[in-house]
Order: structure tokens, then sequence, then C-alpha cells
């Protein structure tokens, strides 16, 4: 091997050295990010360890002398976990989107789900909480309390730590599927396949199949309509004046059920016709406030895309803070729930259906999933919004709207479905459309080819734009990562669960 002589005729002396300073330089940068995200990690798990250590505090300060003082002490710890794995998957689903448009940043949306989640939890969340999820498995086959107990901490475990396994892959799942599958588990390696109700079970299943499915069709179809109404419009400025203010109204007018039936479904039961009522009521205030805002908005905007784009943020940050609230005040009962009953049967020996959530119980919570979305959220929430197509406000405004309209319409039907399947489905939904639409829409050839700034490819790129017609929107392996890890999700949760509850009968 010879050494190249620096000095040697020819050889620019000052490049190579710059070349190799750069290099040096840019390893230095890469050791700098990776010591701060060590760092950040390092400090995110030493404020979770401190919250679950309060949290173990505050059940001792609540709890007192009782006989299962210790048991309970370790639940309220395992409910903190849960909820702080709720809040990171889970709260993700609904701040993604708005991220990956940029119409929030990610300090904004975590901010404002935080507050939302909190205050949903907190304010709507009910004084009364089933304490088996979806009814899967009936107390009263279960020989006694005790068992009854760590049936339900074997749950709360495993569904705890099958999130967690999620999270760190990058795949947001359903926490309401974790709870109900480490139910299911411990159920039946507790008292049998007999304790189970395979009817919920199945309706379950049919809905995990069939609701991101639904929600996907739905943002594909409101993406369709922007893109016929506005994109591809000569004069945007005239279609957004004509068409935004009726989709921010048809978005206030779901939301109003949404939060009604969802959000607020702990406090206040209204009859269909009052809901809506409150929609058409809503969606006139809405448009009479929207129609002067938009105008007022495009006075001088540019007949562009781009432009457009900027009157979609307002709503955006609305339904992320909405489907929070929502959020909030519904799946806190996966960590509150499991935890609510063990804490009643072990201090009564009842084992109930339903049962009261102390306050404490409940704050436990609902700062769990804020602190969660906080510390461990970014992830889920970057993978939502940004790694599995590319979004912008319009797309986004999409995956809002349906999934709130797709939550509604399951709820009235009674089917339990997840939140976080239809929002991700809303996602890939309008990937898959934007994929079929760039490669077959005639709409879209003819405007770019009558456009006044279109110019025609020369030869020497027409192969390149032929390939970047037939691109992929979508990746590939997020879409089969995903999916593998929602079909997992009930069996590897009830496996768990049924583990620990053999291990922990072992140990007694």
């Amino acid at each position: 091997m010879t050494l190249r002589d620096e000095s040697a005729p020819g050889v620019r002396t000052d490049k190579v050295r710059k070349t190799s300073l750069d290099k040096d330089l840019r390893k230095i940068e890469r050791l700098e990010e990776a010591t701060r995200v060590v760092s950040r990690n390092r400090l995110a798990l030493g404020i979770a360890v401190l919250f679950l250590a309060t949290a173990g505090i505050l059940a001792s300060s609540q709890i007192g002398a009782s006989q299962n003082a210790v048991l309970m002490i370790v639940a309220a710890v395992i409910g903190g976990y849960m909820a702080l794995t709720i809040g990171a998957n889970d709260v993700a689903n609904n701040v993604g989107p708005a991220v990956g448009s940029r119409a929030l940043t990610m300090t904004g949306a975590l901010v404002i789900a935080a507050v939302f989640e909190c205050a949903g939890a907190l304010i709507a969340g009910g004084d009364v909480v089933q304490t088996i999820s979806k009814g899967i498995i009936d107390p009263a086959l279960v020989p006694s309390s005790d068992v009854f107990v760590w049936v339900m901490m074997s749950a709360l475990l495993a569904s705890a730590l099958w999130v967690h396994l999620a999270t760190f892959l990058g795949a947001p799942v359903s926490t309401t599927h974790a709870i109900v599958g480490g139910v299911l588990g411990a159920g039946v390696a507790a008292v049998g396949i007999d304790v189970v109700d395979w009817f919920i079970v199945g309706s379950i299943f049919v809905t995990w199949l069939t609701s991101p499915l639904i929600g996907g069709v739905i943002a594909a179809g409101f993406l369709a309509f922007i893109k016929v109404n506005l994109i591809y419009q000569e004069d945007k400025i005239a279609a957004a004046r004509r068409w935004v203010p009726v989709l921010v109204a048809i978005m206030a007018a779901v939301f109003a059920a949404y939060l009604v039936l969802k959000g607020l479904s702990h406090v206040w039961t209204p009859g269909v016709p009052a809901v809506v009522t409150i929609s058409i009521l809503v969606f006139g205030l809405a448009y009479a406030a929207a129609k002067p805002w938009v105008r007022m908005q495009s006075l001088g905007m540019e007949n562009r895309n781009q432009a457009l784009r900027r009157l979609f943020h307002l709503p955006l940050i609305c339904s992320a803070a909405l489907l929070s609230f929502a959020h909030g005040s519904n799946d806190v009962a996966n960590a509150v729930g499991p935890l609510a009953a063990i804490l009643n049967s072990a201090e009564s020996g009842t084992m109930l259906s339903e049962v009261g959530v102390p306050f404490w119980v409940m704050l436990i919570g609902a700062v769990g999933i804020s602190l969660g979305l906080f510390l461990f959220g970014p992830r889920i929430v970057r993978i939502v919004g940004e790694q599995i197509t590319k979004m912008n406000p319009m797309r986004a405004f999409c995956v809002a709207l349906s999934a709130a309209f797709t939550v509604l319409v399951a709820s009235q039907l009674g089917l339990p479905v997840s939140t976080t399947h239809i929002v991700v489905g809303a996602v890939f939904g309008v990937g898959f459309y934007r994929e079929y639409y760039t490669t077959h829409s005639r709409r879209r050839r003819h405007y770019i080819r009558t456009h006044k700034r279109y110019k025609p490819p020369r030869p020497a790129f027409a192969a390149t734009q032929d390939e970047l017609l037939r691109r992929k929107l979508v990746r590939r392996s997020h879409f089969m990562g995903i999916v593998a890890a929602w079909a997992v999700t009930v069996p590897s949760a009830a496996g768990l669960a049924a583990l620990i509850f053999f291990g922990v009968n072992l140990m007694r």
C-alpha cells in the first residue's frame, strides 16, 4: 500500500484537509446528537419512575392500614404504568396527522393533547367505570374475590407490557384491545374457557377488520372531494370560499355529536333527536362563522395549493384538542377500570361489573396518560403523522374528520371500535388513494397539461416522470408491520396475562 503525497504536484492539500475536517466534524455532531438522545431517554425514564413512585405513595396515603395495603399499592403502580403506556402509544393518533401536516409543532401538539387528555379524564371520565373492559368475562363465574384480584392484576400488567413493547417497536396499537386480551387470557387461566363471552370477543374481531377499512374509505372520499372541488380548480380562491366553510361546518357538526356521545358520555346521555338537533345548530353557527373568516383569510392569497392549506390549520388544531378530550374521557378507563376493580375487591371482597372510581385513582390515570405522551409519545406521533405517508393540512383534515365520523357511526351500531385502528386506517386510506389518483386521474392529467405553468417534459426525462407516476406513496414496511401488530395484540396480551397469572399462583 502506498501513501499519497499530499504535497505532490496537482494535489490540492487544502481541499483534502477540508474534506477530512468536514468528516471529523460530522462524526462529532453525530456523537453529540446520540449523547443528547441518550440523556433525554434517561431523563424521561427517571421522570417516569418518579411518577410511579408518587402513584405508590399517593395510594399508600389514601388506603391507610388496610389488610391488603401492599397489594393495592402495587396495583396503583401498575395502573400508573398502564396510563404511561396509553399516553406513549394511543394518544399519538389524535395529534399525529396535525403534526405531520405542519399545522402544529411537536411541542404545541404535546401541550394541547396533554391538557385536553387530562381534562377529558378528570371532567368527563365518569364516577363509575366498567371493571372488565367490554364485558368479555362474567365476574359471577370467578370463584372468589382473591382470584378476581389476581386476574385483573395480571391483565393490567400484561396489557401495559404489550403496549410498552409495541411503542418500543414503533407500532401504534389499540390499548383497548390490549386490555381485552389481558382480561381474556387471565380469565381463561383462572377459571377456564367457559368464563369468556365469545360473542363479544367475535364482535371485537369483526370491528378490528372493518373499522380501519371504513376509516380509510371515508378519509379517501373526503380527499377525493377536496381534490375535485379545490385542488384541481382553476380559481382556487373562489373554490375555497365556496367549499371550505362547508367542510369546516361539517367537521364542527360531526365533532359536536362526537363530543356529546363519546367525550361526555359518562356525564350526559342525550337521545338521538337531541344529538341531531345539536349537530344541526352547530353546523349553522360554524358555517356562519367560517364564511367571513375564510373570505378574510383568503384576501391577497395566491392561487396555489400551498396557500389554501393555511385555511385548514385552525380546524386541525381544534380537531386535535377535541379528539384528545374524548380519548381522555373514554380510554382512561383502560388504566383505572381494572385498578378500581382491584381496589374494590381487595377492600370489600365483592366482585362487581361496575365500580366507583376515587378521584385519586382518576388522577393517576389522567396525569399518567399526559406524562406518557410528553415523555415517550413523539416517536409514534412521527410514525403516524410523517412516516406512513406524506401529510399536508388537507389530508390531515380528512383523517380527523374520518376518525370522528367513523366512531360516531360505530357507536350508534353498538360496535366496539378502536380509535387507533380508525385513525391509522384513515392515514393509509389517504395514502393509497393518492397513489391511485396520481396514476389514474384524467382530471389531474388534464389540469397539468392545460395549466399555464405546465411545460412538456423533455424526452430525456420522460422515463423519470413515468417512474414518479408509479412510485409508492405509502411505506409498505409500515403497513405490514402495523397490521401484524394489530393481529397479535389480543393473543399476545392474553398469553402474557396467562403466564403472569400462572407465575403468581406458583409463587403464592
